[in-house]
């Protein structure tokens, strides 16, 4: 059977569409600007995951959410809505309620929504105002809101502010059709907040939907993923949660370990991790997109070298004050699977200088050095380690013991890798934890053949084109 495109597999991942770069323009994406899964604040706190849910009036932002929750029950998950920001109204301003923008930027308290957001993601507990919709004012108590490890943000102006888009590492807008948002509008304010009818059309021809059109809808545009027909659309809810759990396993590795790095995951990474995991992918495409994927863990960890400053002249006269890298550089690969990975590390650096290192996996689980050909200066570079799968750490402890054997300091060393079990992270980040680790996915762990799952098989096998097929 053949495999199905990228574009093939994301557009027909349940009716949700994904933004951001091309599949084409993903190679050149600058590693500055790919950042770690997590960051740290100066006490040591992992911040949390922000998840943003926007979208029209009635559109099912809430209901989304709270399958998000239900489906994170294992997770400490904290729901902030954007409604209990809203300004008291003044006198004057509930004398003319019904003349009153609640659609409208400028309805929210932006500021104190911010401040709230950003104490939560330092780990301090926030009392988050409780907005009475008959009266229009903050009442008290106020709904305290602890420390999370997932908080979802939801409104209908939520991505309208850069700086609260800033917050959010995943970007959701609900996209419903205009007549089912009335249609629930109509029931929800009449019925929930004791409005009659014909205040709740007046304020929606007047202010719901010119609104919607000039502030909400041109948020889309931000979003990371769209959802059409909101809660009702369980296949894409179920889409989301999977992915939010990828990346919250990757999360809780990077509070443990200050020198994992994982890759800024994208819906396009996934697409490209789904086909060189599927079993039927021709070996064409397989290589094909392991070869993208590995370029850009490449270019990810190559920012991770020292650099010093540096002034060029550009052609228009001009002083560019820029950086210029560590050239005291080599690779190694780790034969055979680690091989697939030069082809990527010559195009980022030409003229580098790999060697090889060959150690016996089966039978002696990795403990058995075989063969090595090393830069004879290698105690005076910074080394880049290739390996696409990190399963049960025993042949990088090997690999990396032989590097320090032979001189190279261990902070010099960066590991590089496709997929990683936590297993593996775990015993290598313990044995050396000054040395970096970049990957583009953690795995789920191993099996009782101590395979990497889900894994992608032998990876050497498939991209050489060596398997039992």
């Amino acid at each position: 059977m053949g495999s199905k495109s990228v574009e093939e597999l994301l557009e027909t991942s349940a009716e949700v569409h994904f933004s951001g770069l091309h599949l084409d323009e993903l190679e050149i994406v600058n590693s500055e600007k790919e950042l770690p899964t997590t960051s740290a604040t100066e006490n040591g706190h992992r911040e949390p995951f922000v998840i943003g849910v926007a979208g029209g009036s009635a559109s099912g932002k809430t209901t989304v959410c709270d399958m998000i929750i239900e489906q994170l029950h294992d997770q400490r998950a904290v729901l902030v809505s954007q409604e209990s920001f809203y300004y008291n109204l003044s006198k004057e301003e509930m004398a003319r309620v019904h003349e009153y923008n609640f659609d409208h930027p400028d309805a929210f308290d932006t500021e104190k929504l911010l401040s709230c957001m950003e104490d939560l993601k330092s780990g301090l507990a926030v009392n988050i105002p409780n907005y009475d919709f008959k009266t229009h004012r903050n009442i008290l108590p106020a709904r305290k809101v602890n420390p999370s490890d997932v908080i979802i943000l939801e409104g209908i102006l939520i991505f309208h502010d850069p700086r609260v888009r800033e917050l959010m590492n995943i970007k959701i807008f609900v996209d419903t059709d205009a007549d089912i948002r009335l249609a629930r509008r109509i029931r929800r304010d009449t019925v929930d907040k004791s409005r009659d009818i014909r205040t709740v059309l007046d304020q929606y021809s007047k202010f719901v939907k010119p609104a919607f059109e000039d502030f909400i809808l041109p948020t889309k545009k931000y979003a990371d993923i769209i959802i059409p027909r909101g809660g009702d659309n369980h296949v894409a809810v179920d889409l989301i949660v999977q992915h939010i759990r990828t990346k919250l396993g990757q999360h809780n590795l990077c509070k443990i370990y200050s020198n994992l790095y994982v890759i800024q995951s994208t819906f396009q990474i996934r697409g490209m991790h789904t086909l060189i995991r599927d079993a039927n992918t021709t070996k064409h495409d397989f290589i094909f997109y392991s070869d993208r994927l590995i370029r850009l863990v490449v270019e990810h960890g190559l920012g991770h070298l020292p650099f010093k400053e540096k002034q060029v002249i550009t052609p228009t006269g001009s002083v560019y004050t820029g950086v210029e890298f560590c050239k005291r550089l080599c690779g190694i690969s780790v034969i055979r699977s680690g091989e697939s990975m030069e082809n990527a590390l010559r195009a980022c650096c030409k003229g580098i200088k790999i060697g090889k290192i060959l150690i016996h996996r089966e039978g002696d689980n990795g403990q058995q050095l075989i063969y090595h050909n090393l830069p004879k200066d290698i105690s005076d570079r910074h080394v880049l380690l290739l390996d696409p799968i990190l399963g049960t750490g025993n042949s990088a402890v090997q690999a990396i013991s032989l590097l320090l054997q032979k001189g190279v300091q261990e902070a010099n060393i960066i590991f590089l890798n496709l997929i990683s079990a936590p297993q593996g992270v775990h015993v290598v980040c313990k044995k050396f934890p000054r040395i970096k680790i970049v990957t583009s996915e953690i795995e789920y762990g191993l099996n009782e053949d101590f395979r990497v799952i889900p894994g992608m098989g032998e990876f050497g096998d498939r991209y050489f084109g060596t398997d039992d097929d």
